[in-house]
């Protein structure tokens, strides 16, 4: 190794990789990163050229980049192992260190909302009065009260819920005041809050996404006995069992994930951050791949059945457009929605025909180029009420156009974490309200995807 004066630093590691000497500033750096001294190195880079140069017994040089909770570092480290194979001296030379810049405000609350979204057990749509228009409940804790706001469709959910407000009734609050609000859930030992998130920059138009959510996780279940009789791939199993016992780890995992990778606990290495990330969009893709497999199982079911009612095509095509504006953002993409003026009226579920445009919608933002423009077209065309979604991606070929509706096909997709599964679903639920999906597609110019449902006036004018 040079000279010791030619090193702003110089340190020492063990056999087991210990840092057990170490100079200012490299000692504060290891402490500010949670690690001790001696102890384990705590900077991964670091750690990684200490274990390569002794288990190899190869000197080593090369510029390293590590960051705590206030500073980012880069430094020139040269990596040397001892004669007997037991540790290695390093020294540093060239320690710049930068403050980190202040987080983004926007990027921390949206990652806020994915985790609320994540942890939720039960999210209800609200229109902009905040009345009740569609539950989704994953909890048996909740079960009561889905039942009640899905029999009171239409009330605002403030007189259907017991809030802990030290206010009694009053005017209505604005939604700003209900977002964390706690509540009582009779039955229920664990403790609640509200999470009320405005959809779209004009909620007052578009509604909001109420969302329930514990501080603590679910007491566990007992085992489920073992049945005799012999199970298919995707019997109720996956619906009944397997996916509410899975969904709730799975998110904690992820807003565990997204804690770390967000430093909300406290500083973390770089790569530390990096690696929680990768848990997190793994994790989602697992709870994505969850819930097509129980959607899966209901359209495929002998029973399975739609409640159609008159809905507005376009007042849920803009809805769409607001649940996934964040994600659109994200990637510079632009979504044109229909206008406020515009309305088709349509027969249809409208929890699954939401469950389609996201899909759809979905699908388009994660396949066009970022910059691209990303259209909800709705019309109508021979008496049926149609929404097209319309994007600027690589478009699909004759063959593709044929296969994209089957089941488990991803068209050779490797890595974006899909099933398969989306475009198969969506379909069978289309075709379960007398409607159908289709597409149109030139590679290189995009995809159009079309759902297509019976319009209102056909409704009423059909014979019983």
């Amino acid at each position: 190794m040079t000279a010791t004066a030619a090193y702003f630093a110089r340190a020492r590691t063990d056999g087991r990789d210990w840092l057990v000497e170490a100079d200012e500033p490299l000692a504060g750096l290891q402490l500010r990163s949670g690690g001790e001294l001696p102890g384990i190195v705590a900077t991964p880079a670091l750690l990684e050229m200490v274990r390569k140069a002794r288990r190899y017994g190869l000197k080593l040089a090369r510029a390293i980049r590590a960051q705590d909770g206030r500073e980012q570092v880069t430094a020139w480290v040269e990596i040397e192992p001892e004669a007997d194979g037991e540790g290695c001296t390093i020294g540093i030379a060239n320690w710049h260190a930068t403050a980190l810049p202040p987080a983004d405000a926007a990027m921390a609350d949206a990652r806020r909302v994915a985790i609320e979204r994540q942890v939720a057990e039960m999210s209800v749509r609200l229109g902009p009065d905040q009345q009740v228009i569609a539950v989704e409940c994953d909890s048996e804790e909740l079960e009561g009260i889905a039942a009640r706001l899905r029999a009171s469709r239409g009330e605002r959910w403030t007189d259907l819920i017991q809030l802990d407000l030290d206010d009694g009734p009053g005017e209505p609050l604005d939604w700003r005041l209900l977002d964390g609000t706690r509540i009582s859930i009779p039955g229920s030992s664990r403790h609640w809050k509200a999470v009320l998130l405005p959809l779209g920059p004009r909620p007052e138009k578009a509604g909001f996404e109420l969302l329930l959510v514990a501080d603590e996780p679910p007491a566990e279940q007992p085992p489920v006995a073992a049945k005799a009789e012999p199970r298919t791939i995707f019997d109720a199993a996956m619906g009944r069992e397997i996916a509410p016992v899975l969904r709730q780890p799975i998110a904690r995992i992820i807003a565990n994930a997204e804690t770390i990778r967000t430093q909300l606990a406290g500083p973390v290495a770089e790569e530390y951050s990096k690696y929680a990330a990768d848990i997190a969009t793994a994790g989602e893709h697992l709870l994505a791949l969850i819930d097509d497999l129980t959607d899966l199982e209901v359209v495929e079911s002998d029973t399975f059945d739609t409640a159609p009612d008159t809905i507005d095509l376009a007042d849920v095509a803009r809805r769409a457009a607001g649940i996934l504006g964040v994600r659109a953002q994200e990637r510079a993409i632009e979504i044109h929605a229909p206008g406020e003026d515009d309305s088709i009226p349509a027969v249809g579920e409208f929890r699954r025909v939401l469950q389609i445009l996201l899909n759809l919608l979905g699908n388009a933002l994660r396949y066009a180029p970022e910059g691209s423009h990303v259209r909800l077209i709705v019309e109508r065309n021979d008496g049926r009420a149609q929404v097209t979604v319309a994007d600027q991606g690589p478009g699909l070929s004759a063959d593709q156009q044929a296969k994209v509706f089957e089941k488990f096909e991803r068209l050779g997709r490797s890595g974006d974490g899909g099933s398969g599964l989306g475009l198969y679903i969506s379909r069978r639920l289309a075709r379960a309200m007398a409607g159908e999906l289709s597409v149109e597609s030139t590679p290189g110019e995009g995809a159009r995807f079309t759902l297509d449902l019976p319009s209102f006036e056909e409704r009423r004018t059909k014979p019983r």
